[in-house]
């Protein structure tokens, strides 16, 4: 930030404690909002509700490809409200973000079922996915330029990381209210119709927001640029043709926001996804382990904010990215040992092949047409990892031993006498607390990388255009490295059979964005003087 910008007055230390909470808060509640939806696509009872099929993987597809949607508009939101932020302020127009994702949020706890009304359900999901795609898309940049903006150049990174924190504590949030709302009924009312609580209580928190947010003054640098009328007429435009912002946009998008959005989703997301259909762990449990992993997790966000003013934003993000490409999959293994010893013992010592002359099996097909693909649905329902071999006749061995039978009675007889567990476990106190240390390292992962972003990201671009600079190749980034990640890892393991398979997406994107942000990310190039 330029030394005039900072021609106002800085605000009091305790309105910048009101700034910081008014924004993390509400940054907190619209996350929340966002990942409601995401929580309960990982159980399955939204694919259950809006995708219904008769193949379990479709299904799953389906429901995590709405996930997707929304963050694929997030862009979108990011380049509209960005505009906007710039010419007209930070204040309204995170307080606009806030309320257009509230209301979408409480419409999705609104919509019937696919049962009730056919295809006009999944079409109403996918648009209220999309309205609130685009105000995560104006949000995130709004409240994490608002706050960097009333912070002082040595305390940004720790000022800006509770915005970032905001992010973990909402998936939280929304774990908490899910596992609290079903507990609190039968699972017959929960099944019916009490899973659209979660959604429905979004309307307290968007009151909340709005009443926190509505007092706040505006942001002491946009005021100093307003009087001085050096707005931008055009942001949008100016954001591609200011001096060396083609750089910084192309490092911001693929150094930073694609490789920390996918190491936040694979700690999240895919565990609570891989804890409870590739491992057979309860649905609660899993839920429980990754929402307490959640909310320890946070700590790390705040830390590594701190200490980035203080060793430096590149030097944490590159160690992060670095040792994610070298833990992410042995962590993965600890995980699945702890989570169901019996599954992966039986998967080493009796592994499953399914052979056959043309073995295809497509995710996408309600039913399978050919016998080989009719075996691998049957294991891809079960989330029990295979192999496939090229031969003349179709059929299935375990452990060598080849499987006569093709109900589904009979192949469950068949892998329960080689071991397999396939009812819904339970780990063991030992092995929930190896599970936990495992998620916890993954976040530590993920704060390294997500801690420090919100204050370097505003550093990094010039004020009169650092809304829309910002936002736009966060949002991208974010919105389609990972949102589109549940999706991709979920199809990845459904055409391979192997339950790991799908890290390799996690694991190429941090490689991308390492050999970016280690070639174009200059300590230099960060504003630190206001």
């Amino acid at each position: 930030m330029s030394v005039e910008e900072a021609s106002l007055d800085k605000p009091a230390a305790k309105d910048v404690r009101r700034v910081i909470t008014a924004s993390s808060l509400g940054t907190l509640f619209e996350w929340y909002d966002f990942f409601i939806y995401g929580t309960l696509a990982a159980s399955g009872i939204i694919g259950q509700v809006f995708f219904p099929s008769d193949n379990a993987q479709l299904q799953t597809l389906l429901a995590w490809a709405g996930f997707a949607v929304g963050f694929c508009f997030r862009p979108l939101g990011a380049v509209v409200f960005g505009y906007f932020g710039d010419r007209f302020g930070r204040k309204h127009t995170f307080i606009v973000t806030i309320l257009l994702m509230g209301v979408a949020t409480a419409g999705v706890g609104l919509v019937p079922s696919y049962a009730a009304i056919g295809l006009a359900a999944p079409a109403l999901i996918i648009l209220l996915r999309i309205l609130q795609g685009l105000a995560l898309g104006g949000e995130y940049g709004g409240a994490a330029i608002y706050v960097a903006e009333h912070s002082p150049a040595g305390k940004r990174g720790f000022f800006t990381s509770f915005i970032q924190a905001s992010v973990g504590a909402g998936f939280f949030l929304s774990l908490v209210v899910v596992l609290g709302c079903k507990w609190s009924m039968p699972a017959e009312t929960w099944n019916a119709w009490g899973w659209r609580v979660p959604f429905l209580l979004s309307i307290v928190l968007l009151a909340i927001s709005l009443w926190m947010r509505v007092k706040l003054s505006e942001s002491p640098v946009f005021q100093a640029m307003k009087a001085a009328g050096k707005t931008s007429k055009n942001p949008l435009r100016e954001s591609f043709t200011y001096p060396g912002n083609g750089r910084r946009l192309f490092l911001a998008l693929f150094g930073i926001a694609a490789g920390l959005t996918v190491i936040w989703f694979t700690a999240m997301f895919t565990t609570l996804g891989f804890l409870q259909r590739a491992m057979h762990v309860e649905e609660s449990v899993a839920q429980i382990i990754v929402g307490a992993a959640a909310a320890m997790g946070v700590g790390w966000f705040i830390l590594f904010g701190w200490l980035s003013d203080r060793i430096g934003r590149k030097r944490l993000i590159v160690t992060g990215y670095a040792l994610t490409l070298l833990l992410l999959f042995p962590l993965y293994w600890v995980i699945g040992w702890a989570a169901n010893p019996h599954l992966t013992r039986a998967a080493q010592q009796a592994p499953i092949v399914v052979s056959g002359p043309d073995c295809a099996f497509n995710p996408f097909a309600g039913t399978q047409d050919e016998a080989c693909g009719r075996l691998i649905d049957y294991l891809s329902k079960r989330g029990i990892s295979y192999s496939l071999q090229q031969a003349p006749a179709v059929e299935m061995t375990v452990g060598g031993s080849v499987v006569t039978g093709r109900s589904e009675a009979e192949l469950d007889a068949a892998l329960t006498g080689a071991g397999y567990r396939l009812e819904k476990v339970t780990p063991s106190p030992r092995n929930i607390a190896i599970i936990f240390l495992a998620i916890m390292a993954l976040t530590a992962l993920s704060g390294a990388t997500y801690g420090p972003v919100a204050a370097l990201l505003s550093e990094l671009f010039p004020a009169r255009i650092r809304y829309s600079s910002m936002s736009i190749p966060y949002h991208f980034g974010t919105g389609y490295f990972g949102g589109v990640l549940p999706f991709v890892e979920q199809y990845i393991v459904a055409r391979t059979g192997n339950s790991y398979a799908g890290l390799w997406y996690s694991w190429g994107v941090v490689a991308m964005a390492l050999v970016v942000t280690m070639l174009l990310l200059r300590e230099r190039d960060l504003l630190k003087d206001e």
